[in-house]
């Protein structure tokens, strides 16, 4: 048997195997709440007050809960080291907003959690100070995942897709004087590494992704969110394979995620269709809209569905067809991508 038919032999045994003894999919249907007020956002421009309103409006009717406190207080405890993951790879005007962020922090605080405690975090955050974000001035933490020393040598994860290791990766080393742990000729790994933010400094997470197409992934929404931007030797996910991008779920299913996320809230007040997750203004819609659901695959299902709407009308070709982990999580069991069991409700202004 050859070597690669050995590599995919093991690949499509792996993926069975956990199939089978893994969660099977939910049987009653997902809900997906939205909430849309034009007043939320004009000319790039939020307003405080109204998106303040929209996302304690979501968390209430996500949770059946009577109010703010008590929402948050269902989700998470106060002994809880809660992180608040953010996508920032938008700039100024796509990271995900910075009110959206100082509302769930609030309620969080109203839950009982000190707000110094609180971790607000993407892979960089160098440059997210225009889009409202300061480091000590809202009383929460905002970190990035440092080069190398931000991994986990010990949470790690493997897959048949070698990825060509870069500068930041852990076992990367080309700094003059040191030892490099791989040759030169050999620098490259099956191997993967979870920034430490996620194996060991966050029980609780709170997923914040925008409403993005990713033209590698498909979508950057809540599973690319918390996969693709907390690890290293991430490039070889990101190749718009369907391969590469079927494997999104397989790393989402991992504990230190799938276990850890209790919340998806995605930013919809802008949303952006096409060139992502970079910022592409050309792309962009003023939607005005937040979505909120426990179930990430219905999240992201519902968000590709819409954006494959607005490049169907610039006949922009689907991106679909590199989303194939939206499905692939589905068969998991991490939640409903099928349309049949996916519930929309919408919440009103």
């Amino acid at each position: 048997m050859t070597k690669l038919r050995k590599v995919a032999l093991v690949l499509f045994c792996a993926i069975a195997s956990g199939r089978a003894q893994g969660p099977q999919p939910a049987p009653t249907p997902s809900i997906v709440y939205a909430i849309r007020n034009p007043d939320a956002i004009k000319q790039y421009k939020t307003n405080p007050r109204v998106v303040r309103e929209m996302v304690n409006r979501l968390v209430i009717a996500a949770t059946g809960q009577p109010d703010v406190a008590k929402a948050w207080g269902s989700l998470v405890s106060p002994s809880d080291r809660v992180g608040i993951k953010i996508s920032a790879a938008g700039g100024d005007l796509f990271t995900t907003h910075h009110d959206v962020v100082n509302a769930i922090v609030d309620g969080l605080a109203a839950a009982g959690h000190s707000r110094s405690s609180i971790i607000v975090w993407d892979r960089s955050v160098g440059g997210i100070k225009d889009a409202g974000y300061r480091k000590g001035v809202d009383g929460y933490q905002v970190k990035a995942i440092p080069p190398h020393d931000g991994y986990d040598p010990k949470a790690i994860l493997t897959a048949p897709i070698v990825g060509k290791l870069v500068w930041g990766d852990y076992e990367f080393v080309g700094d003059i004087g040191k030892m490099p742990l791989l040759a030169e000729a050999d620098a490259t790994s099956n191997v993967s590494h979870f920034a430490k933010i996620i194996s060991s400094e966050v029980d609780k997470i709170i997923n914040v992704p925008v409403m993005s197409v990713s033209e590698t992934n498909g979508i950057a929404g809540c599973i690319y969110n918390m996969t693709i931007p907390n690890i290293d030797n991430w490039r070889r996910f990101a190749q718009g394979s369907r391969f590469g991008a079927g494997s999104l779920a397989e790393i989402y299913a991992n504990p230190l995620i799938a276990k850890k996320v209790v919340f998806n809230l995605m930013d919809g007040l802008i949303a952006q269709y096409a060139g992502g997750p970079q910022p592409q203004p050309n792309y962009a819609v003023h939607n005005a809209t937040l979505y909120a659901s426990k179930d990430p695959v219905a999240l992201d299902a519902v968000a590709l569905k819409k954006l494959e709407e607005w490049r169907k009308r610039e006949t922009l070709r689907p991106v679909a067809p590199v989303a194939a982990y939206i499905d692939v999580a589905s068969q998991l069991g991490l939640g409903n991508s099928a349309t049949n069991r996916i519930e929309v409700r919408n919440i009103g202004r």
